[in-house]
């Protein structure tokens, strides 16, 4: 059985580069056909380099130099393009997360739902972490029509799931 060291010292060794991270990041942005800029590229890396959801304060702590606008227009730029989402909390704050998943139905019902996946709040420290893979999609769309009925459609799921983190919890 592997200690807590061990298990923490393989995670480092799988975790890109930051120059990985800043060239997948330009990429990203090439790839969507968005106009590459220092503050889109550098915000991309920040939020493709996080184990968490981050927020514009959290941003604005790493980017001292970067202006609050132009920070706040990175992050509208990227969430439009779909490579990032925005994520709304209880406590008024947006967060954001690299990736966005897009729902195929919504899709081609003209709705860009842009995040089809659930977080985990922590109710101590409010950092707030995607959650990969949890619920199908088409499974809580089928729900949606069962309980409600037949015309209704949803184009957006938020699925929170609220405790506490594993730093807090100790």
């Amino acid at each position: 059985m592997k200690s807590k060291s061990d298990v923490s010292s393989v995670q480092r060794q799988r975790r890109p580069s930051s120059q990985q991270i800043l060239a997948l990041a330009e990429k990203q942005l090439r790839d969507a056909s968005v106009r590459i800029t220092d503050a889109r590229v550098k915000v991309l890396a920040a939020l493709l380099g996080a184990d968490r959801a981050l927020s514009h304060q959290d941003l604005q702590d790493t980017f001292v130099d970067m202006d609050r606008v132009t920070l706040y227009r990175a992050l509208d730029c990227l969430t439009d393009a779909g490579l990032a989402h925005k994520i709304a909390s209880d406590d008024r704050v947006f967060r954001y997360s690299a990736g966005a998943e897009s729902s195929t139905s919504a899709r081609q019902n003209g709705h860009g739902a842009q995040h089809q996946h659930g977080h985990f709040k922590c109710t101590r420290c409010s950092r707030v972490f995607c959650l990969d893979s949890i619920g199908d999609a088409a499974l809580l769309q089928s729900a949606l029509q069962e309980s409600l009925g037949k015309g209704f459609q949803g184009h957006d799921i938020e699925f929170t799931i609220k405790g506490w983190c594993a730093d807090c919890a100790h």
